[in-house]
């Protein structure tokens, strides 16, 4: 990205019309078989496109149809959000430790009681 910074807007429409006339090739030569996007291809292509308008997003010549890429997306934010709000420890928080000694100490003491009732 910082490589297209000094770029004359001209220099950025001839590289993109390469650009697209080589997305044509390609989608030429594939047919009707599917391509294969890396996942970081996909993070990439979903981080870069998201904020575009849909309808912009559908003019686009692209590898993949435009609600492919929201998709992706939005499957991003959905585990970037799980990982963030996942407990640090799984399960059950311990017991604090002076209840626990007093249940076993209850429970030497009192046989016959059951865990219910201790």
């Amino acid at each position: 990205m910082l490589r297209l910074l000094p770029m004359t807007d001209r220099d950025k429409d001839a590289e993109i019309l390469a650009l697209r006339h080589q997305i044509t090739v390609l989608e030429r030569q594939l047919g009707r078989d599917k391509s294969r996007f890396a996942p970081s291809d996909r993070a990439s292509l979903a981080a870069l496109l998201h904020r575009l308008p849909l309808h912009v997003l559908r003019r686009l010549r692209l590898l993949v149809r435009p609600d492919t890429v929201l998709r992706w997306h939005r499957n991003l934010v959905k585990r970037r959000h799980a990982a963030f709000c996942r407990p640090k420890r799984p399960g059950r928080p311990r017991t604090v430790r002076s209840i626990r000694i007093l249940v076993l100490r209850l429970a030497k003491e009192k046989p016959s009681w059951g865990y219910r009732r201790l």
